[in-house]
C-alpha cells in the first residue's frame, strides 16, 4: 500500500516517498508491477527487451517501443507517441517483464497499431502537461452542468488531457444509450480543444476515481486488479453470507469482486459435506438439514414438525445415515447420533497489555456518585419516632 498522497501528483511524480516511483515494494502508483528481475543480468549476447510501459492518469497504461534505445528507468517522464500528437507519460516497468505482460494481454509486438516512444520529456513538455492537469477540475465542474441542462442521462466521472494539451478525453456512465452530439459541439465551442467521449462501466469509473473499501484498504480494481469477472449472488449463497445488497456492494454499486476471491475454496469445502436437500430417515420420523458449518463440519438437522429443535452432527455421521438409508435401513434417531458430537467450551481470550498502552476508556466521563441527604433522613425519622410510641401505648 503507497501512501495517500503518492498516485496523486500533478507532475507524476509520488511526493510522500519522494524516491521517484523506485521504492522497495513499489507501491507508489496505482496498478504497479514488481520488477523482481531488475537484479539479474541478461545472458551474454542477448539485447534487452526494447519495450517499455507507461503508465498515465488513474491507471491507464499503454506499451511503447523504445526505438531511439534511450536509457529508461522506473519513474522517467516520457513523451510518447499519439494518434494525433503526442502524450505524457510515466514509465512504470522495463525489461523482460514487459513481455511477459504484453503476451498476458495479447498484445502484438509487430503491426500498425505500434507506437514508439519519443523522448524523455523536456521540461516544457512537463509544464504544458501540469497546466493541462489543473484545468480539468474546472472543466469537469462544467461539463456536467452542460449535460445537466440538456437533460441528458449521463455522469461525467472523468476527465484526462492529452499531454500536448490537444485532445481532452470525457469519460461517462449512464444506463442507456445517449445522444451527446449536442453535447460535444458545446464542449468544443466552450473548451477550444479536440473532444473524445469515452463510456466506461461502473467497476471501470470505481477503478479510475479511487477509494477506501468497507475493509479499510484501498480498492482493489484501483491498484491492482486488472480482469473484471462477473459476481454472482450465488458466491454470497455457498459462501453462506446474508443477502444484504447493502453490505455485498461495492462503491461501483454492483457485486464486491472479492466475493469471488475464496469461492474455489468453499466449493471443495462443500463438495465434502453431503446435499443439503437429502431428507434422512430415522424411526422417529424424517429430518431436514437446516445449517451447514464449513469450517467445523457440523450439520444441524431438525424433525419434521418439530423445526425448533436442532440436533447438532458431523458430516461423516450424515454420509453414514444416507448410506444406510440407501439400503432401505433406518437409525434410531438423531439423538444417538448427536451425543457422540462433543460440545464446544466457551474460551474466553485474556488479552495483556504488552505494549503498555493506555486504555481506551480513560477519557470517559465519570458519573458522579450520587451523596447522601442524611439530614433529611435524620428529620424524617424524628418525626417518624413519635408516632410509633403513640402506636405502642395504644
Amino acid at each position: 500500500m503507497g501512501c495517500n498522497s503518492c498516485s496523486t501528483g500533478k507532475d507524476g511524480q509520488p511526493k510522500g516517498c519522494k524516491n521517484n516511483g523506485t521504492c522497495g515494494t513499489d507501491s507508489c502508483n496505482k496498478l504497479t508491477v514488481f520488477d523482481w528481475l531488475s537484479n539479474m543480468n541478461l545472458p551474454n549476447g542477448e539485447e534487452p527487451f526494447n519495450w517499455v510501459e507507461v503508465r498515465y492518469k488513474n491507471g491507464r497504461k499503454h506499451y511503447y517501443k523504445n526505438t531511439e534505445n534511450l536509457t529508461l528507468n522506473i519513474g522517467d517522464v516520457v513523451a510518447t507517441q499519439a494518434q494525433y500528437g503526442h502524450d505524457v507519460g510515466t514509465v512504470t516497468l522495463t525489461g523482460e517483464l514487459v513481455r511477459v505482460q504484453m503476451k498476458r494481454k495479447k498484445i502484438p509486438f509487430n503491426g500498425d497499431e505500434v507506437f514508439k516512444v519519443y523522448r524523455k520529456a523536456s521540461q516544457k513538455d512537463i509544464d504544458i502537461w501540469v497546466s493541462a492537469r489543473e484545468k480539468e477540475e474546472k472543466m469537469k465542474v462544467k461539463a456536467r452542468q452542460f449535460a445537466i441542462d440538456l437533460n441528458l442521462k449521463m455522469k461525467i466521472s472523468d476527465i484526462e488531457y492529452q499531454g500536448d494539451a490537444s485532445k481532452a478525453t470525457f469519460y461517462y456512465t449512464a444506463e442507456e444509450r445517449v445522444d451527446f452530439r449536442e453535447l460535444i459541439k458545446i464542449f468544443a465551442r466552450e473548451f477550444k480543444t479536440r473532444i473524445e467521449m469515452k463510456q466506461v462501466g461502473f467497476r471501470q469509473e470505481a477503478a479510475r476515481l479511487g477509494g477506501i473499501g468497507s475493509c479499510g484498504r484501498e480498492l482493489c480494481c484501483s491498484t491492482w486488479l486488472t480482469d473484471f469477472r462477473s459476481v454472482s449472488t450465488s458466491a454470497a449463497r455457498y459462501q453462506q453470507l446474508s443477502l444484504n445488497p447493502q453490505k455485498l456492494a461495492g462503491q461501483c454499486g454492483k457485486l464486491k469482486c472479492c466475493l469471488n476471491y475464496e469461492l474455489d475454496t468453499y466449493l471443495e469445502a462443500i463438495n465434502e459435506f453431503p446435499k443439503t436437500d437429502i431428507k434422512l430417515e430415522t424411526q422417529k420420523g424424517l429430518a431436514v438439514c437446516q445449517k451447514t458449518d464449513i469450517f467445523k463440519g457440523i450439520m444441524w438437522y431438525a424433525y419434521e414438525g418439530e423445526w425448533a429443535n436442532w440436533f447438532k452432527i458431523t458430516k461423516d455421521q450424515a454420509k453414514e445415515i444416507i448410506a444406510q438409508n440407501k439400503k432401505n435401513k433406518k437409525v434410531a434417531s438423531l439423538e444417538e447420533f448427536s451425543a457422540e458430537v462433543p460440545a464446544e467450551e466457551d474460551t474466553k481470550t485474556n488479552f495483556e497489555n504488552v505494549v503498555g498502552q493506555d486504555s481506551l476508556t480513560r477519557f470517559d466521563s465519570k458519573k458522579p456518585k450520587k451523596r447522601r441527604n442524611n439530614k433529611r433522613r435524620k428529620s424524617r425519622n424524628k418525626r417518624r419516632k413519635p408516632q410509633n410510641k403513640k402506636n405502642n401505648e395504644k
